[in-house]
């Protein structure tokens, strides 16, 4: 049975006496920064001077350098910048700061699992991870709330690592939630493989071949869009209340048997065996190798596909169509956005 920790088992003073500087003002970095500063934690955002974000930050009452003299400030340095800038910024900026007694953190254990970073051995490396992007990490927060999150221990130079990381969780409200105990490994592993074979891979892709099969026989594309995209969002809520009983029970008997009848229909015993490949390409480390030389030769087939995947029927239909559902409050995005 995992191990779940909740505010009760946290004790905030601990990360409320650390200078803690925050790498990275996306997502998970302005998230984490706000609630910090929020639970009374002395904050500082790293960021490179031509960055667009330090004009945010800033207007949020943060206090904003450059990421070597945010490093060289802080006791606790959490790392929020892409994958795949890392590695560079702690070689570089991050590193040359690095004295015994700090703590280095991270949110997602890749470049720790796969080595691209190897931190020095006198220093604590741990995880706090939420399980949601960063808006809703600070939407929840200041409505009382919290996002869960992983919370992973790699180093524990200190021999207090664990209740630090603890701290931190709390400070930023995953801790109302639940703080699940796991390893850097699993952490990883794990997040991967669900981006990949679920949540974005393997659902992009069956609305995609649900869509298609739909106007490839002749039905209007509106329709398509609604039945095999625009109705997920209520499916999934189903799911997201009370799993896939609640779902079952929520929907009509004769979607219910449609469940039971197609759905091993269309994930089989094949498309089990090709998520296994797919785990054990994540575990080799064979995932990651290509997604890192893709980076350094440039992204040309990522940017090509980005380009591609926009501009397919699917996303031009659902474009017209949520316009005229302001109520969704729509987005329109760009390739490389």
């Amino acid at each position: 049975m995992a191990k779940i920790y909740y505010d009760k088992q946290a004790d905030l003073g601990i990360i409320q006496s650390k200078k803690v500087a925050i790498i990275g003002y996306g997502s998970q970095g302005h998230a984490h920064a706000l609630n910090l500063k929020d639970s009374g934690v002395d904050v500082c955002i790293g960021l490179h001077d031509t960055s667009k974000s330090v004009a945010k930050a800033r207007a949020a009452g943060l206090k904003v350098s450059a990421v070597s003299e945010a490093a060289a400030w802080a006791d606790v340095i959490m790392v929020l910048t892409p994958d795949t800038s890392q590695a560079k910024i702690y070689a570089e900026q991050i590193e040359p700061q690095l004295m015994p007694g700090k703590t280095l953190m991270f949110a997602h254990g890749f470049n720790i699992r796969f080595g691209t970073i190897k931190p020095r051995v006198d220093i604590d490396v741990s995880m706090i991870a939420p399980k949601g992007p960063g808006h809703r990490v600070r939407e929840t927060f200041e409505a009382g709330g919290g996002v869960p999150a992983l919370i992973a221990v790699h180093q524990d130079a200190s021999g207090k690592a664990h209740d630090l990381a603890l701290s931190y969780a709390k400070a930023i409200g995953a801790a109302r939630a639940g703080v699940l105990e796991t390893t850097f490994a699993e952490e990883t592993e794990t997040d991967l493989f669900g981006e990949q074979a679920v949540l974005c891979g393997g659902a992009s892709a069956l609305v995609k071949a649900g869509f298609d099969t739909l106007v490839e026989a002749g039905y209007q594309p509106e329709v398509a869009y609604f039945e095999c995209l625009h109705e997920l969002k209520l499916i999934v809520d189903l799911m997201y209340r009370g799993g896939l009983n609640y779902m079952r029970y929520s929907i009509s008997d004769t979607a219910e048997y449609g469940d039971y009848t197609a759905g091993p229909r269309i994930v089989d015993s094949r498309t089990k065996d090709e998520m296994r490949r797919i785990l054990g390409e994540i575990k080799s480390g064979a995932f990651a190798r290509k997604w890192i030389a893709e980076n350094e030769s440039g992204r040309k087939w990522f940017e090509a596909e980005r380009v591609k995947e926009r501009d397919q029927k699917l996303e031009t239909v659902g474009a017209e169509l949520r316009q005229m559902m302001p109520f969704l409050d729509p987005v329109t995005t760009k390739a490389g956005d």
